[in-house]
């Protein structure tokens, strides 16, 4: 699959790549921040979005919109380390196709992109 990462932090974007790319999908970009996140989206067309809640500029809310609003039927995944009620009260009618919680596994990586499969 090709994936688009959206997460401000590099250490984690750096090990999110790491284990995506040895379950066999290719990182197609990297973006640090909302706006970014929009553009490689619309011109890279990723099968999977790998979206952070926390980020500089626009929240991963807006970016979640902002991207349904291109493609809804985008596959997208929340990365976050927020409380779960609180995660679920925002992300409620948003359809995400997963939530990944910090901090995540290799294991964690292998069964959600089973499930996407």
């Amino acid at each position: 699959m090709k994936i688009l990462l959206v997460e401000d932090n590099e250490l984690t974007r750096y090990v999110m790549k790491a284990l995506l790319t040895k379950l066999g999908h290719e990182i197609v970009g990297e973006a640090e921040n909302g706006e970014k996140a929009v553009q490689f989206f619309t011109r890279l067309k990723p099968d999977v979005v790998f979206l952070d809640l926390i980020l500089p500029g626009k929240s991963g809310i807006e970016v979640l919109e902002d991207l349904r609003s291109v493609d809804p039927k985008t596959r997208v995944v929340i990365i976050t380390a927020v409380d779960q009620a609180e995660i679920d009260r925002r992300l409620s009618g948003k359809s995400v196709h997963a939530i990944l919680r910090k901090p995540f596994s290799y294991g964690d990586f292998k069964t959600l992109m089973i499930s996407l499969s």
